[in-house]
């Protein structure tokens, strides 16, 4: 275990040195690899999974004007560049190439390295950080080369979309008065899961008691996340082409009753669920162009989008595209709570007049993704995870309650995991892509103030390349994946900690070997209960050509209770509880 983390913490280390090189300077073309480098940083599946822009390589663009001294493209040269980038560099480095997670790739500082310097950064990439597309054979040489050319023209933005195009997508497929009054089917709807089928483009529904698959819908592309209405009727996805769904669960069969695309790309969606509010409006937030846009809850008409641009909090930079990367929905106002990545502002938005939209904007950190509610649902936690943060927002006071280091490299938490510590008190619990920390947050400042807002222990995991922690109420265990460690052994199973006794270490799941599938990578991603807390789900995730599968473990013996194997289980990824979701219970 110490050597897989030390190699970790090395291919990390040398990873940023890399990546810095483009932005500093330093190394010349001419320095390469050594092949141990290269075998390091070959492209791994983790790729796939980070957030990218893949869908906006679809839209049609025009080679810039000619500059002096700059080699220039063809409109198909362009095109062909145009995919290549959006389909794998600009979740990353930002649409516009202002970079994010990645550093930035503007023309004035491409063309002061120079095509030679581009052409060999693409080719031979940097150890786990940058994949090496030239030399893992994904990108050709006349590929490499254009790249590099591409690099040293200005970007072309994709085409905007506002009001008229959203308006034009609606399609309101069962109006309300037509749905029925009653749930229709015998479905214990509080304890079925909404699976991702990435790749296919649909989520499963599965009967959390019978394991069975009860639909598949045809949704938007890779569905990043599913989320209830406050009643619990409606379901509600958004794909990574911003095409968003709503679900009758009361119908039998369940099915999509209405639809809108509210932008390019898209990550996020959520609903109100103030008391008196529950069901009336929904949100959803773009990647591109970067906005977010409130619907009416029961049909999804589009009725108010506001947009995201403007300045950095820290610089006071104006960013042409900061991504809304994660909404929730406060419990104690009428407010969602929006997540602005690039500007490093939480954006409290008032629901209760769309026509006079009141915002109170919070100064956080820069990089916002992911996080959740605290046990209370008080306080929101959130990843900064490009600086190495989590800020902490208070739903009730309306403020920022502090900014934490979170004392490892890059957290993402997903919603978090919470539990009551035997010595801290409740804590939230966060764990990290870039190394093997485990990282747990006091949050009870009345009763445990000495603690509030710190890391108050850290644990060791199997290793870096964490996506998701989780926990339940009625569990005494705590789940970390580590879907994208490039060791296979690593990325198939998941590390278990007994919650009364953290001191004795983790046991190890291995996931993808009790599955029976024996091809691909098999890579293990985000465990989510069932409705009791009695089981715990998780996803064997292989390529679409491939065998995939949800493997179910018995929360008490930890030992496999049940395989799900389908063919219509393509690419499985999140799943969601309904319960557990509609109620914030993570």
């Amino acid at each position: 275990m110490k050597t897989r983390r030390i190699s970790w913490l090395a291919t990390v280390f040398l990873s940023t040195a890399a990546l810095g090189l483009l932005v500093a300077g330093g190394a010349s073309a001419q320095q390469k690899p050594s092949p141990e480098d290269l075998k390091k940083h070959q492209t791994t599946p983790g790729g796939q999974y980070e957030p990218s822009l893949d869908v906006l390589m679809e839209k049609e663009v025009k080679a810039p004007g000619a500059v002096e001294g700059v080699p220039g493209l063809t409109d198909a040269e362009m095109q062909r560049a145009n995919e290549i980038y959006f389909q794998r560099c600009a979740g990353c480095h930002g649409v516009l190439r202002k970079g994010a997670t990645g550093k930035p790739l503007t023309t004035d500082i491409t063309r002061e390295r120079g095509y030679d310097y581009l052409a060999a950064f693409i080719n031979y990439g940097s150890p786990a950080g940058m994949p090496n597309w030239g030399t893992s054979g994904e990108l050709t040489p006349e590929d490499v080369d254009l790249m590099a050319r591409y690099l040293l023209n200005e970007p072309v933005a994709p085409p905007e979309f506002g009001m008229p195009e959203m308006k034009a997508s609606w399609k309101l497929l069962v109006p309300p008065d037509q749905r029925p009054t009653k749930q229709m089917n015998d479905l214990d709807l509080e304890n079925l899961f909404s699976v991702t089928l990435r790749d296919s483009g649909e989520v499963a529904l599965i009967d959390g008691n019978t394991y069975e698959i009860v639909q598949v819908i045809e949704t938007g592309y890779a569905v990043h996340i599913s989320r209830m209405s406050a009643s619990g009727r409606y379901l509600f996805t958004i794909g990574r082409d911003a095409l968003v769904n709503m679900i009758d669960l009361w119908m039998d069969p369940p099915q999509t009753v209405a639809q809108v695309k509210i932008g390019i790309e898209a990550r996020s969606i959520e609903t109100s669920k103030f008391k008196g509010w529950e069901d009336k409006y929904a949100i959803a937030g773009a990647y591109w162009p970067p906005h977010y846009v409130i619907m009416d809850g029961e049909t999804l008409e589009p009725l108010r989008i506001e947009s995201t641009r403007g300045y950095t909090y820290d610089t006071g930079e104006y960013h042409p595209e900061p991504r809304v990367a994660s909404i929730v929905s406060s419990h104690f106002a009428p407010e969602f709570v929006v997540n602005v990545k690039e500007t490093g502002l939480v954006l409290l938005v008032d629901y209760t007049d769309l026509d006079s939209l009141k915002v109170t904007s919070i100064q956080s950190e820069r990089f916002l993704h992911d996080g959740g509610f605290d046990a209370s649902k008080r306080y929101f936690l959130v990843a900064a995870n490009a600086r190495d943060k989590i800020v902490v927002i208070d739903t009730k006071d309306r403020e920022l309650e502090a900014i934490i280091e979170s004392q490892g490299i890059k957290p993402h938490p997903g919603r978090g995991a919470n539990f009551v510590h035997p010595k801290y008190g409740p804590v939230w619990v966060t764990s990290h892509l870039g190394d093997e920390t485990i990282s747990l947050i006091g949050t009870d400042p009345e009763n445990y103030p000495q603690y509030a807002w710190k890391v108050v222990e850290t644990l060791e995991g199997q290793g870096g390349g964490s996506l998701f922690v989780k926990t339940h109420p009625n569990s005494t265990n705590l789940y970390v994946d580590t879907a994208l460690n490039p060791e296979p052994e690593i990325a198939s199973s998941v590390a278990v900690f007994d919650i009364n006794n953290l001191e004795a270490g983790y046991k190890v799941l291995p996931i993808g070997e009790w599955s029976g599938i024996t091809e691909g990578q098999r890579r293990v991603v985000q465990g989510e209960f069932n409705k009791q807390g009695t089981e715990i789900w998780f996803s064997v995730w292989n390529a679409k050509e491939q065998e995939s599968a949800i493997v179910v473990v018995d929360d008490k013996t930890l030992k496999p209770k049940k395989v799900i194997k389908d063919p219509k289980l393509i690419t499985p990824t999140g799943k969601f509880n309904v319960f557990n979701t509609r109620r914030d219970i993570y």
